[in-house]
């Protein structure tokens, strides 16, 4: 009877043991599971640009479920974002829990009119946005005098979107580095005749690394300058080089550059948001990538 009582009692106390293991550790997994939108994370929408195209609200459907949270457009055309007037497109993205916090749009090198001006930025403010950016400069107008009569163009419509409550801005790629007869157009045009009130640098840290600039020493010689990040990595540290060559970009956190050390530098900076970019829409596995990154962002890099 005591032999029996015994291993009555041992099966009671296993039996015990094992649900409280399953309890906790159900409550570990509970405790480390992570609520990605609370990072707020930032979305390009040009990585994605085929899937919008495709299916845009099948597209922004799979980012929210991945847990991106900002979004930043790239498709304004004739007063409408991806086709949607802005009010429409609004509602579609703040019912799927994210915002649409940022536009690429572009200013020509021929100028832009202040009708214009004025109703792109009417048009970004009803879609409620709070920053527009200028992301590109066509290759026949990179030379000193476009770079000027574009930098005064820019701070005039920076004022206008000024007036409607949005931040204008610029986001470089590495042509900007490229000396031309002893001047840098990044330091020497935009960062000296740029008014930082109204136009901020959206700052792309693997287009400055490829132009062989050291972005912490960037945000240490103009601190508070940078309000906006782009985060794409890459695979190799290479000689500097100024032609817009893609083809070593790869997700955040899987290459050679230190997020984490340039996010630590983020108040320096002025930093306020940050963006995920794929210009390669992650060579046919575009959603597999953007997991990939926003996962390295959630568990090594902002914590």
């Amino acid at each position: 009877m005591s032999t029996l009582h015994n291993r009555r009692e041992f099966f009671k106390i296993s039996t015990a043991s094992a649900i409280g293991v399953s309890v906790l550790g159900s409550l570990a997994f509970k405790s480390e599971a992570i609520d990605r939108k609370s990072f707020n994370v930032g979305i390009q929408l040009y990585t994605v640009r085929d899937a919008m195209a495709a299916d845009a609200l099948g597209t922004l459907k799979k980012l929210s479920n991945l847990g991106y949270k900002n979004l930043e457009l790239a498709n304004y055309s004739n007063g409408k974002f991806y086709g949607f007037a802005p009010k429409e497109f609004n509602k579609i993205v703040t019912g799927l829990g994210m915002v649409n916090l940022s536009s690429h749009t572009q200013v020509e090198a021929a100028g832009i009119t202040v009708d214009n001006a004025k109703k792109m930025a009417d048009d970004h403010a009803e879609l409620g946005v709070k920053y527009c950016v200028q992301p590109w400069v066509n290759e026949p107008d990179r030379n000193i005098e476009s770079y000027k009569k574009m930098v005064g163009d820019w701070n005039k419509v920076g004022k206008i979107m000024k007036g409607v409550g949005i931040q204008f801005g610029y986001h470089n790629h590495n042509f900007e580095f490229k000396s031309i007869n002893g001047i840098v157009p990044y330091y020497d045009i935009y960062m000296k005749e740029l008014d930082p009130d109204l136009v901020t640098m959206e700052i792309d840290l693997f287009w400055v690394s490829k132009a062989g600039q050291d972005p912490i020493e960037m945000f240490k010689k103009y601190p508070g300058r940078f309000q906006l990040f782009h985060l794409k990595d890459m695979h190799t540290k290479q000689a500097p080089f100024f032609d817009v060559i893609k083809d070593d970009i790869c997700e955040v956190g899987a290459g050679v550059i230190d997020f984490k050390a340039i996010m630590a530098a983020k108040k320096i900076a002025g930093m306020k948001h940050f963006f995920v970019e794929d210009d390669n829409q992650g060579n046919g596995k575009t959603f597999e990538t953007l997991e990939t990154s926003i996962n390295n962002i959630t568990t090594k890099i902002l914590v």
